[in-house]
């Protein structure tokens, strides 16, 4: 069997030490640096020929993380690794998935497409906002759920009686996914987007008068969203709010709305690194599931055990 290698990109550091913890394996030595007009140059410090190679790198915002994980993925193809594995905790522009009004593109394929050729055999990643993005690539696609890890932190956090919501339309099958874990009503909201990162509440479907609530969602960008689900069930009665998301891209002052909202506390993944710590947000790794992971696929062994959900 050819020798494991794992290197990470810079947007994934942190993640990626704890994985390689994990493994038991070190995180290979790979040079990355912009030359002063911003372009991106890696080089691999060890040799990976012949070697299944796992490259580590989220795809969030800026756009250079993209960038570096195609680099990285030419690299070893050209530096003549057996397998290529992208593993990416967050896929950044799934939420571009279709064509939703005229001219506009689909940037997810668009990606797909990117990644493939840059010379990936395989991709790994975690809660897909879309998950027929699947669907886009040629190449074998595994995806990992968070709530594995998310479900038995909320069963921590909450010691009562509590409902499940979705705050929109769109994320009713990922949160009926944890009202089923967790035993609980399922609670949807309505709402209206009307322009990206901006959006109202209508109605609330579901009775949450003197309820404990957990809103779960796989992204918190603006947290927009999310504020707004909150003062919408306060509103109508709730008794106390937490959240759960896998994805904390939190942009601009996302932090700040939440710590000034009336929330107890918001779960999240280290899919996307904190752009700092809050006491508000508490964070949980997958280091844990995407190490068993990458060790099965090296060992082309089932995934499917990593499903499964302790009580």
């Amino acid at each position: 069997m050819s020798q494991l290698k794992i290197f990470s990109g810079r947007a994934s550091r942190g993640l990626a030490e704890k994985i390689a913890e994990e493994i038991g394996e070190p995180l290979g030595q790979c040079e990355i640096r912009n030359f002063k007009d911003g372009e991106i140059w890696v080089k691999y410090l060890e040799n990976i020929r012949g070697n299944d190679v796992f490259i580590i790198q989220s795809t969030f915002p800026p756009s250079d993380n993209l960038m570096e994980l195609l680099i990285m993925i030419d690299a070893a193809k050209r530096a003549s690794a057996r397998r290529i594995t992208a593993v990416i905790p967050y896929f950044g522009y799934a939420r571009q998935d279709r064509k939703d009004q005229p001219r506009v593109p689909i940037t997810s394929k668009l990606v797909a497409n990117l990644i493939t050729v840059a010379g990936a055999d395989r991709v790994l990643t975690m809660d897909l906002h879309a998950p027929q993005i699947q669907g886009f690539f040629d190449i074998p696609f595994d995806h990992l759920y968070s709530a594995v890890v998310l479900v038995p932190a909320i069963r921590e956090m909450i010691n009562e009686e509590f409902v499940v919501v979705s705050p929109d339309i769109g994320g009713v099958k990922f949160a009926r996914g944890y009202a089923k874990r967790l035993n609980a009503e399922l609670i949807l909201i309505d709402k209206r987007r009307l322009r990206a990162n901006e959006s109202v509440v209508v109605n609330v479907v579901g009775e949450v008068k003197g309820k404990t609530i957990i809103i779960v969602d796989d992204i918190i960008d603006t947290a927009g969203t999310f504020i707004n689900a909150v003062d919408a069930l306060l509103e109508r009665g709730a008794k106390k709010i937490y959240g759960a998301c896998t994805h904390p891209i939190l942009s601009g002052d996302a932090i700040d709305r939440i710590e000034n909202a009336p929330v107890e506390k918001i779960l999240v993944t280290d899919t996307v690194p904190l752009k700092r710590q809050s006491p508000k947000i508490e964070v949980r790794s997958v280091a844990k599931i995407f190490a068993e992971a990458i060790k099965r696929i090296h060992c082309n062994e089932s995934l499917s055990v990593l499903f499964e959900i302790e009580n």
